[in-house]
């Protein structure tokens, strides 16, 4: 019988430590995204991948506008550009905290080294002394003592549970989280440096296209003030072709307002100070033009590729393992903690080994009541952990929203742009039409007038549809999560020496 109660006293014993490898808490499974294989239609028509081009792995998406100022622009984003680079200290900042973190798994030693001397009052707890000793003893008085004191202490908490490791656990997500959110930043920088610089180019061909209807105008205008002269026509045509001249001539100064903007923006996200970069931009360039089909991938991947759903899936992670934090505070904290010293009157006596002492012992920590403070927060971190996978869901449709949309716009708009491009033509022919009749006094000068504005609207519409069509472009690009893949802005020069990439 006394046989069987010491074994059940070292199971009790042995069993915490074979539990301490196992975490208590839910295992984080990384969740389905659920998106299409083959299209992002969800058949096999449009937004399929086309097996004809190479799959969407090229980073330096740009180059697809085969424009070297653009390129290089682009090249200077990653280390330049400072909400990248805010991006960085933040994910610094979370390996630091993953740091702090981890330390809770290892024991803590700290030394200390005090000196006091103290004068104890006779008419305190010496007078008691005093009475024990009795008449015979006299008046007890010790006098001013030194005190001399150098030793350690030392506690471990033991993770018998694998609460410490499930809280290490979460701080990896939050490094991940943190990562993919600097990702996240760089394909958003890339893609809002080449909207400005695409939206720069097509004011610049606004400018020209305003220009040269100017010119056109003008000769217009010349032409009706020498039928005028010559008693061919009346004052009527000539103003209306002056005020014609005018209206074009107004259109310049929006247009020159919004270059001096665009060059602007680009020099902020490259950290410039406002028209650093005139010489560079200010001199007139095309819209730089996109490719009739782009890569698109398979559809499945893009939640490998987007920063925006792999920092979701991280924060998920993070909200897993926080549960398992939350459950390990119901069980016993074992902790082993132990002091030495040597402690003497006298200096000279401070190292003998008559003045070593100890104390060496484990504690055990048992929550019984906390007022529901524990469930209370496990249920809190259980309703985090659900938010998250919404979160998760709902970053991952967005993306399949934003591809699809980007998808349609680019496709359309380029249906557009020859519609467009084909009135341009007609209208150019009319106008001359127009010209060459109302020479001929077959037609009236209104007509020349109304032909004139129509070109110019054309032309107009024709250079904002081309721009769009880049435009579209590059929001497909950021969309399908291009940008990142081998492009990482470097941490500042005080953290990277003591910080490792866990990837």
């Amino acid at each position: 019988m006394l046989f069987w109660g010491k074994r059940r006293i070292i199971a009790a014993l042995i069993a915490p430590l074979l539990a301490a490898g196992c975490s208590v808490g839910p295992n984080f499974v990384p969740p389905d995204p659920q998106l299409p294989q083959t299209s992002f239609m969800g058949d096999k028509g449009v937004g399929a991948a086309d097996p004809r081009l190479p799959p969407p792995t090229d980073p330096a998406w740009w180059a697809v506008f085969r424009d070297p100022i653009l390129t290089d622009l682009e090249r200077r984003v990653a280390d330049a550009n400072l909400d990248v680079r805010t991006a960085t200290i933040r994910l610094a900042q979370s390996r630091f905290q993953r740091g702090v973190t981890a330390a809770a798994a290892f024991p803590s030693i700290n030394g200390d080294a005090k000196y006091t001397r103290e004068l104890y009052s006779q008419n305190g707890i010496i007078s008691l002394l005093s009475g024990l000793l009795g008449p015979s003893a006299g008046s007890f008085n010790p006098g001013a003592l030194n005190e001399y004191n150098v030793g350690f202490d030392a506690s471990w908490e033991l993770d018998l549970w694998g609460k410490v490791r499930r809280q290490v656990e979460a701080a990896d997500a939050q490094v991940d989280q943190a990562a993919d959110q600097r990702r996240d930043a760089l394909v958003s920088s890339l893609a809002e440096l080449a909207r400005d610089y695409i939206q720069l180019r097509g004011v610049q061909t606004q400018i020209r296209i305003a220009n040269d209807n100017l010119k056109v105008g003008r000769d217009i205008l010349q032409l009706a003030q020498e039928r005028q002269q010559r008693g061919l026509q009346n004052a009527l045509d000539v103003e209306n072709a002056a005020a014609q001249v005018e209206s074009i001539r107004a259109q310049l100064p929006t247009l020159q307002q919004q270059e001096s903007q665009y060059i602007n923006a680009l020099s902020l996200l490259l950290d410039e100070p406002p028209g650093a970069l005139q010489s560079e931009l200010r001199r007139p360039k095309l819209v730089p033009p996109a490719p009739p089909r782009v890569p698109l991938g398979i559809p499945s991947e893009l939640a490998r590729r987007r920063p925006d759903i792999r920092a979701a899936e991280a924060q998920l992670h993070a909200a897993t393992a926080d549960i398992g934090v939350a459950v390990g505070a119901f069980y016993p904290s074992v902790q082993l903690n132990g002091t030495v010293g040597f402690d003497a009157l006298d200096i000279k006596n401070l190292w003998k080994g008559s003045s070593l002492q100890y104390m060496v012992g484990p504690s055990v920590t048992l929550p019984i009541f906390a007022g529901g403070r524990l469930k209370s927060t496990l249920e809190l971190r259980d309703a985090q952990q659900q938010e998250a996978a919404i979160t998760y869901h709902k970053t991952v449709l967005q993306a399949w929203h934003d591809v699809v949309n980007a998808l349609v716009a680019y496709r359309l708009e380029q249906n557009r742009r020859a519609r467009l491009r084909a009135q341009a033509d007609h209208s150019r022919q009319a106008l001359a039409l127009a010209r060459t009749r109302y020479i001929d006094g077959v037609t009236e000068f209104l007509s020349v007038l109304d032909a004139e504005r129509s070109l110019l609207q054309a032309e107009q519409q024709h250079a904002t549809s081309t721009t769009n069509v880049s435009l579209n472009l590059v929001q497909l690009f950021k969309a399908l999560g291009g940008g990142w893949e081998l492009t990482f802005p470097d941490l500042p020069a005080t953290t990277e020496v003591a910080i490792s990439d866990r990837r």
